[in-house]
């Protein structure tokens, strides 16, 4: 069910007409994704730090593969090449770049659209946990509102395009969390 859903994204982005823009790896869930985009005639960029692709990990077949020295800037990279981002389920790695750019949209680093592929319902207790640390104050509900989730790609991607940055600045934020009750 996951690898559908992998290839249902990649499917769903080449027929958009979008590129695809990853980590350029070719093993798991997200080259499972590349794989379906570049059937379907999409493009495909990949940013992979030197380390992995020395591993041999790395998807040779890719429009575009760019090496870079450091998981540090394959972050950055793919947040400067990309125009929202989109998480699907995974562990750790997926949970640290997905608060990351998280993280930098509600400091205002960048304006794009940040997307949970909820596969099974893989985030329903992160969302939920999330609504928790909004109703405990720790999270404002604007930043909160900066996740879209779905459990198809058509739908998630729908919502992203339709995403308008909420107006809110970290200042106000910290200021709502002095005046805790």
């Amino acid at each position: 069910m996951y690898l559908e859903a992998a290839e249902a994204l990649g499917k769903e982005i080449a027929g958009r007409g979008m590129r695809l823009v990853y980590g350029g790896a070719s093993v798991g869930l997200m080259g499972a994704v590349a794989k379906a985009a570049l059937t379907e005639g999409g493009k495909v960029t990949g940013v992979i730090p030197q380390a992995l692709s020395d591993q041999e990990v790395a998807f040779k077949d890719l429009d575009d593969l760019i090496v870079v020295d450091s998981m540090h800037m394959r972050k950055a990279k793919m947040a400067e090449l990309a125009d929202g981002f989109i998480a699907l389920p995974g562990g750790y790695g997926t949970f640290d770049e997905f608060f990351e750019i998280l993280t930098w949209a509600q400091l205002g680093l960048h304006a794009k659209p940040c997307g949970l592929l909820n596969i099974n319902r893989y985030y329903d207790h992160l969302l939920a946990f999330l609504d928790h640390s909004v109703n405990e104050m720790f999270v404002h509900q604007p930043h909160r509102d900066m996740i879209h989730a779905s459990q198809t790609p058509d739908d998630l991607i729908r919502q992203m395009e339709l995403f308008d940055k909420p107006p809110v600045k970290k200042t106000a934020w910290i200021h709502s969390m002095h005046n805790r009750p």
